[in-house]
């Protein structure tokens, strides 16, 4: 299921990127890596704001929709 779907509270793992070139890269140097775990702390309208690695950040609906999650 694409990260968009995930509701605040939850936790999934990372198990496929579905972009490629620069926003690939720019996933993986976030911590977006297969196999990694991404918690999902709050919702805006435009986005989701994540712990990855233990960083916190937001992303944007359409970039979540691209990382897929179990």
């Amino acid at each position: 299921m694409p990260l968009a779907m995930v509701v605040s509270g939850d936790q999934k793992k990372v198990s496929q990127l579905r972009a490629t070139g620069e926003v690939k890269q720019r996933l993986i140097e976030l911590g977006f890596v297969p196999g990694s775990f991404v918690r999902v702390v709050g919702e805006t309208s435009s986005g989701l704001i994540l712990i990855v690695k233990g960083t916190r950040l937001a992303i944007n609906r359409g970039l979540a929709q691209k990382i897929i999650v179990e």
